[in-house]
C-alpha cells in the first residue's frame, strides 16, 4: 500500500469518509433513507490510507457531534448516549489499528487469493473485536441494564452480531471490488492517450 499520500490525496479521503459517515450514521443526517452505519469501514479504511493518530481523534469526534446533535433533535437518537457509549472509542481504534497494520501489506487490493484473504481476515476480525469492545462496554458502564459483572453482560447483545458483521462485510466488499474496478479502468483510461 503507497505510504505517502500528498496532503490533497488525504484531504480527499477524508472528506469522502467524513462524507460517508453523515450519510450512513445512525442519525442519518444527509437522509431519510435508512442506510446501515458504514462506521466500522470507515475507521478501517482510515487507518489504512490515513495513518496518523490524529485523522482518527477528527473522525471520532464527528462521529460524536453527529450522535450528539442527533440526540439534541430527537431525544430518542439518545438512548444509547451513557457512560458506555465512550466504549466507541476503544472498538473503532481497533478498527482503526486493523487498517494500519493492513497498510503495511504488500498490497490488500491486489487480485490474489493471499490479498484478499488477508484484507477479508482482518477486516471482519477487527469488526468482531470492535463488537465486543462495544456491547461489553455499553452493558457494563450504561447503567440500563442490571449487570453485575464481566460474565454477566457477555450473555446479552449478541443478537446484533450478524448485523454489525453482515453490513460491515457489505461496506468492505464494496470499497473492495471499488478499488479492483477503479484499477482495471484506470489502465484503459491511458491507454488511449
Amino acid at each position: 500500500m503507497q505510504n505517502n499520500l500528498t496532503l490533497s490525496k488525504q484531504l480527499i479521503i477524508a472528506v469522502a469518509i467524513a462524507f460517508f459517515m453523515l450519510l450512513t450514521r445512525g442519525s442519518h443526517v444527509l437522509t431519510h433513507v435508512s442506510l446501515p452505519d458504514a462506521s466500522l469501514a470507515l475507521f478501517l479504511l482510515g487507518g489504512l490510507l490515513l495513518k496518523r493518530a490524529g485523522w482518527f481523534a477528527g473522525f471520532f469526534v464527528l462521529a460524536t457531534v453527529i450522535d450528539f446533535g442527533a440526540a439534541a433533535f430527537d431525544p430518542a437518537q439518545g438512548f444509547c448516549l451513557t457512560d458506555g457509549y465512550w466504549g466507541l472509542i476503544p472498538a473503532y481504534g481497533a478498527m482503526w489499528l486493523g487498517g494500519l497494520w493492513l497498510s503495511a501489506q504488500k498490497d490488500v487490493f491486489a487480485p490474489k487469493l493471499k490479498a484478499i484473504s488477508t484484507y477479508a481476515l482482518v477486516s471482519l476480525g477487527t469488526t468482531f473485536v470492535a463488537f465486543v469492545i462495544s456491547t461489553q462496554t455499553y452493558y457494563l458502564f450504561s447503567g440500563r441494564f442490571p449487570v453485575k459483572g464481566l460474565i454477566e453482560s457477555m450473555q446479552h447483545g449478541w443478537e446484533y452480531l450478524p448485523s454489525w458483521v453482515g453490513f460491515s462485510a457489505m461496506y468492505f466488499a464494496f470499497v473492495w471490488l471499488s478499488v479492483a474496478l477503479w484499477r482495471s479502468v484506470k489502465p484503459l483510461q491511458t491507454s488511449k492517450v
